[in-house]
């Protein structure tokens, strides 16, 4: 993530591949994956990288980490960038988690077997909006700055780098594996420490990574390419982040490219351009909503600055931050910018449902794949255009003589509609091209190409794909709906010409066939002899061309037009049989062998032999593909309601005879924030080893009568808080510091001064002060230079005025780190309520002594925590993938904040404090699909209310016939061992 991208110029030179230097050891013989100036290299074959930016510790369901990545592949991408989360996998120093939800061996064999590429970003700093920025919360206590040389600091990095590289290692494409690139830090500032990042790739080098090593640069280029170019420090790809568009996203309608161009620049001369983080969805700043972000990242903005991006810089390695965002589940996100959902306006939601920029992607992946010479290009000549309102940039293929141009407005702010006639000089002559930009629209022509069988001269129409399927070239060309095109086909003879639909105007003269059109609908022409193999035109608008699925096959592949989505096919016994998923019965259209005369829809499971197979009755079309009607669904979901609650008052710890004696004291004099509390002893929670979460504080001084208020000051992190209560007597809250109060110049974080009421404390006799600090997880490290993420969780200062006593202090927080008790869901998922630490969020916790309520928001809330549960059961149709969610109606409550536990596992917080989410993903696995489920929320409240939360209900995001088998994820019952 960036806040902001300059880019530098830097001299185009055409270098020769560099090889790169592992371990002798463990290299292989020869190197799979070199680069030059142009591209990277996989056994000498030049690819253009597409990834989507994905987080498997944003999906903690190992079952739906194969939906999401066919999606990715369906969608046009040829690879997936991942970052791997520290905090997400060691709970304390030196212990670390690869099982179950944290199993990124599985994850990686998962993303080979999708047929995806991997950029590998183990960090050590990941940023990500995670909490922490990847950190885990026990290197808070390790002596020195973090992202640094500094002896406590490398120790603890290497631990890390040295238990995660090996299973990158393991998946490199030398070794059988889809890794590509290792990607060293994260938006690491040049200059701040050189050889701490020379020293993580020697780290990697040492654990066998052989792949080129790249960073991604955020905001200060030109200290890369003029200090670490060669020198220590310095990587082999070095890349640039780019968010043009702001996370603006309240104002989605009027926003275009407040941050720059968006162009990446070379940084250096011997190396691809690699935009290494392209905006893809936005943060949530506004918190207007994530569709809102989307719509700020649509088509539009992707059209435009994408292919800006290819053509002006010729840059061939892409990665999209976020390709699929996720969930911020338990405590896994820092406090600052991000909510429960990290949905990211990404092209499939958090909900795994594609979305219109799913297709935008698709139409411009599947490009890039198919047209291979755009892996290598320079700078061109670009066609002269009759109006100066269009801007034209052009590229060409120095070996191929491929040429491409870049249409679009040439003020970037242009939101009109003009037209234009294209003079384009190519080696096959001088040709003439209308053409049209619609608003902030962008195309890729392409002149000069050996369209597979065919010699494409020229064509205001783009390329979307094209495959030899069935004897013939089958290309699909498309362009927005009602604008001119035309296209040029070079021939030696006079070709044979049948428009099979549409309207389609062709001449013959001087070697070239011009097809005149305009796009509308899908026209289909059948062009044959010529001195030619066979072609099918199949030329549509964006809206067609987002119907077609491209797949591959042991032979030819296959290219589908109808399903909601495809995620597999084979051509077996002249049957074409599709993995796919339908959302609605309707049209398919299936290119294939023109042997294959019957279509087969797999089961949901996709796998040779599922007896959920159906047969889908086809005919043969004029354009020899097969046309039939696959179905949709076959029944609706029946989600109940929820009923059946019970509900808990909770928070003991405020009783002054509560026992604390379990707890630790705390009494420690130093600490290794950069924030020094105010007044002793040390009460950071951090401290004594509790990282995530709600923390309790209990102490104890002698009454004197004369007490006056209680000061304290806590911080929490944006959107905390935190509850007092003395001699059970609850006296307010108070909102809890953020990440900007880590200066020495604000010394009070998050004051909160509390009036002692008359008479309740009485001379002489104990009293008893009880804190509960809601924390929001911990800062991320950003900037490299102040320690940040250090900055401490819970209370700062605590006094009571009018009293000379000392209070003797007791925390107690989450079994986490240090007595980590349920090591399935790990150290994020729970936080130190009373109910948490004693499994009233686990199934099978007995509550039958828990009175009845009709609903949550049926009862009054006092000030404190509230616990409900109730459970219902699933038994969701076969064969079908039906995303599930839960809602919550009514105003988002302001005053408190809910935690939504789903079998045990804290799926989400949800509060007015929080964001404006109000709905819930209940991802399968976690949710049993069929079979009985557990809910239980527990609601803090700061204040007397008239009722709970709601009304909640379930509900679907969407249902498709398909999708995949997803088992339950194991985690253990009530009760804990304690």
């Amino acid at each position: 993530m960036v806040r902001k991208v300059l880019a530098v110029l830097a001299a185009l030179l055409v270098l020769l591949p560099v090889p790169l230097q592992g371990p002798a050891a463990a290299a292989p013989a020869a190197p799979r994956v070199t680069y030059d100036h142009h591209s990277l290299m996989i056994d000498g074959r030049r690819v253009v990288v597409q990834a989507a930016e994905l987080h498997y510790f944003r999906l903690p369901s190992p079952g739906l980490w194969r939906d999401v990545l066919e999606k990715i592949r369906a969608g046009g991408f040829n690879a997936v960038s991942v970052y791997f989360d520290w905090a997400y996998h060691s709970p304390k120093p030196g212990v670390y988690d690869f099982t179950g939800v944290r199993d990124v061996d599985r994850f990686l064999r998962t993303a080979e077997r999708a047929g995806l590429y991997v950029v590998a970003r183990p960090g050590p700093y990941i940023n990500a909006e995670t909490t922490g920025g990847g950190f885990p919360g026990w290197l808070k206590n390790v002596p020195g700055r973090g992202r640094s040389s500094d002896a406590g600091f490398t120790r603890a990095y290497r631990d890390w780098l040295h238990h995660i590289n090996p299973i990158i290692a393991g998946h490199q494409v030398g070794r059988g594996g889809s890794v590509i690139l290792y990607n060293a830090e994260n938006e690491y500032a040049a200059n701040t420490d050189a050889a701490y990042m020379q020293d993580i790739q020697d780290q990697a080098r040492a654990d066998g990574i052989d792949v080129p090593i790249t960073t991604n640069d955020c905001c200060d280029a030109a200290d890369w390419t003029s200090t670490w170019a060669t020198g220590p420090g310095a990587v082999q790809i070095p890349g640039v982040d780019d968010y043009p568009q702001s996370f603006d996203c309240g104002n989605a309608e009027t926003v275009w490219g407040p941050w720059g161009e968006g162009i990446t620049e070379r940084l250096r001369d011997d190396a691809p351009v690699f935009a290494a983080e392209y905006q893809a969805g936005a943060i949530d700043l506004d918190n207007a909503g994530y569709d809102r972000c989307r719509d700020l990242t649509g088509p539009a903005y992707m059209k435009y600055f994408y292919k800006s991006n290819l053509m002006v810089s010729g840059a061939t390695l892409f990665n999209y931050y976020m390709g699929f965002g996720g969930t911020n589940w338990g405590f896994l996100a820092q406090p600052n910018d991000v909510y429960t959902s990290y949905d990211y306006g990404a092209a499939v939601n958090e909900a795994r449902q594609p979305t219109a920029k799913f297709d935008e992607f698709k139409r411009q992946g599947y490009f890039l794949q198919a047209v291979a010479p755009l892996a290598k290009t320079d700078p061109a000549t670009a066609p002269a255009t009759d109006n100066p309102a269009i801007g034209v940039v052009a590229r060409a293929n120095p070996d191929t003589g491929t040429r491409f141009a870049l249409v679009r407005h040439a003020d970037r702010a242009a939101a009109t509609t003009d037209a234009a006639t294209l003079s384009w000089t190519v080696p096959d002559g001088t040709y003439a091209l209308p053409v049209q930009v619609r608003g902030r629209d962008a195309h890729v022509l392409v002149g000069a190409y050996d369209l597979g069988g065919q010699r494409l001269a020229a064509s205001s129409s783009e390329i979307m794909t094209h495959a030899y399927v069935g004897g013939r070239d089958v290309a699909v060309l498309y362009g927005t709906t009602g604008s001119p095109g035309a296209t040029i086909l070079r021939y030696s003879a006079k070709p044979q010409v049948k428009v099979l639909e549409g309207d389609v105007r062709w001449a013959f003269a001087g070697g070239d066939l011009r097809l005149d059109y305009t796009h509308r609908g899908l026209a289909r022409v059948l062009v044959t002899g010529g001195g030619r193999r066979p072609l099918l035109l199949l030329l549509g608008t964006d809206e067609t061309a987002a119907t077609f699925w491209r797949a591959g096959t042991d032979a030819a592949p296959v290219l589908v037009r109808g399903t909601s989505l495809v995620r597999s096919a084979a051509v077996e016994g002249g049957a074409v049989r599709l993995t796919a998923d339908t959302a609605q019965a309707g049209e398919v259209e299936v290119f294939a062998d023109a042997r294959a005369s019957r279509l087969r829809l797999a089961g949901s499971a996709g796998d040779k032999g599922n007896t959920d197979d159906t047969d889908v009755r086809v005919a043969r079309t004029p354009s020899g593909s097969l046309l039939g009607r696959v179905p949709g669904p076959r029944e609706a979901a029946r989600l109940p309601a929820l009923t059946g609650w019970r509900v808990h008052d909770e928070a003991p710890e405020a009783a002054p005879g509560f026992d604390d004696s379990p707890w630790r004291t705390a009494d420690t004099t130093t600490t290794e924030s950069p924030m020094k509390p105010k007044t002793g002893p040390v009460l950071y929670a951090d401290d004594y080893g509790f990282h995530y979460g709600d923390v309790w504080y209990r102490g104890r001084f002698t009454a004197t009568g004369a007490e006056t208020a209680v000061a304290l000051n806590a911080i929490t992190g944006r959107r905390g808080r935190y509850l007092v209560w003395l001699d059970g007597r609850y006296l307010g809250s108070a909102a809890g510091g953020t990440q900007a109060d880590v200066d020495a110049a604000n010394p009070d974080p998050g004051p909160g001064r509390f009036t002692v009421p008359a008479g309740l404390l009485k001379p002489g006799r104990t009293a008893t002060l009880a804190v509960l600090v809601q924390n929001m997880g911990h800062n991320d490290d950003w900037t490299a230079d102040d320690n940040r993420f250090k900055q401490p969780r819970g209370l700062v200062a605590a006094s009571v005025e009018g009293s000379p006593a000392t209070v003797a202090w007791k925390i107690q927080g989450a079994r986490g780190g240090e007595d980590l008790t349920d090591p399935v869901r790990g150290p994020l998922n729970t936080g130190g309520l009373y109910g948490e630490r004693t499994g009233w969020h686990l199934p099978g916790y007995p509550d039958r002594s828990w009175k009845e309520v009709a609903a949550p928001a049926a009862r009054p809330l006092a000030p404190g925590v509230t616990w409900y549960r109730t459970e219902f059961g699933l038994d969701l149709p076969g064969g079908q993938d039906v995303s599930v969610g839960l809602r919550f109606g009514g105003a988002v409550p302001a005053g408190s904040r809910t935690l939504i536990y789903l079998n045990g596992w804290n799926v989400g917080q949800y509060g007015g404090d929080i964001g404006p989410q109000k709905e819930f993903v209940l991802p399968a696995g976690l949710l049993r699909e069929h079979g009985r489920n557990t809910l239980a929320l527990a609601v803090t409240s700061t204040a007397a209310t008239a009722g709970g939360p709601g009304p909640i209900g379930l509900f679907a995001y969407g249902a498709v016939r398909g999708g995949v088998p997803v088992p339950d994820v194991p985690g253990p019952s009530y009760p804990l061992a304690h």
